[in-house]
């Protein structure tokens, strides 16, 4: 904590309950319960976090969530390697780099392909990512972490470039998380992330609350973004749904149905996933280092379109997920130990404006489980 203090960060956490935060001891987290669902949740934490690097989100991660004997989130990777570049493979499973190494419903922001005044910053400067905090754009020549990855074939290595280009892969150095505060109670969660960053001009009050519905395998998470700084906020966010259902990664049984006849811009990976009508199928169980990816539209300019089904029929569950803001992409990536439906949204928020979304969430058990 010493360096964080002599580096200038301003970090306060409110925590209206008891928290396991031991040295060497698992990242802190909290458990809600509604009687049907029991979720755990990490905690944002920039010492002791399940997630600490400057991609995601830092708040509401589930590592776990419990119903009907089935868990639908849990780790896809079971190691972290800051010299992997996104991710790789051993011989014991999966090998994460820390910035992509998440869990559960977890959200991304981005402006333009970026961040908040990263194009404007200048090498030195700082910029915002929404949910992490105030970051420094790299010198000129400053080595990325981690390395890029190498070459393949006759192909250019796929770089991130010089420090004028953003990516997400690349960690940068944190200035400044802002303040957190984190309240719970039996059945729900709330956090507040409150950040200025002078220097560009931008500020917030960031608010997400994770609530399960009384009676019914259902969960709300609520957001509320306010601008408090003095440019407008012109943002896109989406939701990674890491799915790890029962420890197990997409297979022939498992299919993405969505309330519209599914266009791909982007082909389904050829062997892997199909399109027929509504519905995104696996043709195969994910194996070894294959990837399934494919690009969704045809949805429409209102939120109705925003009702995506994720199942696997072997295991006998899957989820809904439903949202109140339309649509601006829907991506879905794939590996053999996960499944990850990608919706995205957009906001354009002047100064003192709040914007809001909510997603609900059903789980749910199939009949015809084998």
């Amino acid at each position: 904590m010493h360096n964080m203090q002599r580096n200038g960060l301003r970090v306060a956490f409110v925590i209206a309950f008891a928290i396991t935060s031991l040295p060497g001891a698992e990242p802190p987290s909290a458990e809600i319960s509604n009687g049907q669902i029991k979720a755990t949740i990490y905690l944002p934490d920039p010492v002791n976090g399940f997630y600490r690097s400057t991609r995601f989100d830092w708040s509401g991660a589930i590592g776990r969530l419990e119903y009907k004997g089935h868990n639908f989130y849990g780790p896809w990777f079971y190691r972290t390697d800051p010299a992997v570049y996104d991710l790789g493979y051993d011989d014991k499973g999966v090998v994460s780099a820390p910035f992509t190494a998440m869990v559960g419903p977890s959200e991304e922001f981005g402006t333009d392909g970026a961040a908040l005044g990263f194009a404007e910053a200048k090498p030195g400067e700082t910029f915002v990512k929404i949910g992490v905090g105030v970051l420094r754009k790299p010198l000129a020549g400053e080595p990325p972490a981690p390395p890029p990855p190498p070459a393949r074939g006759n192909a250019p290595a796929v770089g991130r470039g010089g420090p004028d280009r953003y990516d997400h892969s690349r960690t940068y150095t944190l200035v400044d998380p802002g303040k957190w505060t984190v309240k719970k109670k039996a059945d729900s969660i709330e956090f507040t992330q409150e950040l200025t960053d002078a220097a560009d001009g931008y500020g917030y009050v960031y608010q997400k609350v994770i609530r399960l519905v009384p009676g019914k395998p259902q969960m709300v998470i609520e957001h509320r973004l306010r601008n408090t700084g003095k440019k407008p906020i012109r943002s896109t966010v989406y939701n990674h749904n890491f799915f790890v259902l029962d420890n197990e990664g997409p297979s022939q049984d498992f299919t993405i149905t969505v309330p519209f006849q599914i266009e791909s811009p982007r082909p389904p990976t050829a062997g892997l996933l199909e399109v027929r009508g509504n519905q995104l199928v696996y043709v195969k169980t994910l194996v070894n280092e294959e990837r399934a990816t494919a690009t969704i539209r045809g949805f429409g300019d209102t939120a109705k379109d925003y009702d995506i089904r994720v199942e696997n029929k072997k295991l006998g569950a899957g989820y809904r997920v439903t949202g109140d803001r339309p649509l601006s992409n829907i991506a879905v990536w794939s590996i053999r130990t996960v499944n990850a439906v990608e919706p995205y949204i957009s906001m354009s928020i002047e100064p003192g404006k709040d914007f809001t979304w909510k997603l609900d969430y059903e789980y749910y058990t199939l009949a015809q489980a084998r």
